[in-house]
């Protein structure tokens, strides 16, 4: 499974622990950045490419999942979110990782530094790219609809 991470400087360094920990569990992790920590840079211009890298992914029929990161995770979340094709959610728990991917078929995780302990992080990103669409008629209507709105505007 092909993993995507991204974050700025307010994440920089729990991105560095947590590729190094996919890698050692054998994920194949694509680094998009930052590549270092620069106070003045900013997520869009990494959690962008990753958010377009999984929207292209999944439209070829790859599930892939993009793991982004900052110190709240909001702002990555909301730029992800732009991206036709992406539905990202904000974990602080394991328990909503499960549920986006169940409910929402979420393909990007946002998790934010100063929220969530690293062993909270682990398993949130566990659960997400362990956990199934559950491909429920009534799921499927509803991403259907925001897709509608989504390829409206």
């Amino acid at each position: 499974m092909k993993l995507y991470t991204a974050t700025d400087h307010g994440g920089f360094e729990y991105k560095e622990k947590i590729k190094a920990w996919l890698e050692e569990e054998g994920y194949d992790v694509k680094d998009f950045g930052a590549f270092e920590h620069d106070p003045d840079d900013d997520f869009t211009d990494f959690v962008i490419p990753l958010a377009k890298q999984v929207a292209k992914d999944w439209e070829n029929g790859d599930e892939t999942f993009g793991i982004i990161l900052g110190r709240s995770g909001n702002g990555e979340l909301i730029a992800a979110n732009k991206v036709k094709g992406i539905r990202a959610i904000l974990a602080t728990s394991p328990a909503l990782a499960k549920t986006a991917r169940e409910h929402n078929n979420a393909n990007i995780i946002s998790l934010g530094a100063d929220h969530i302990s690293f062993d909270g992080t682990k398993a949130a990103i566990k659960m997400f790219i362990n956990t199934d669409f559950l491909n429920k008629e009534r799921y499927i209507r509803r991403i259907e609809a925001t897709e509608k709105l989504e390829n409206e505007n």
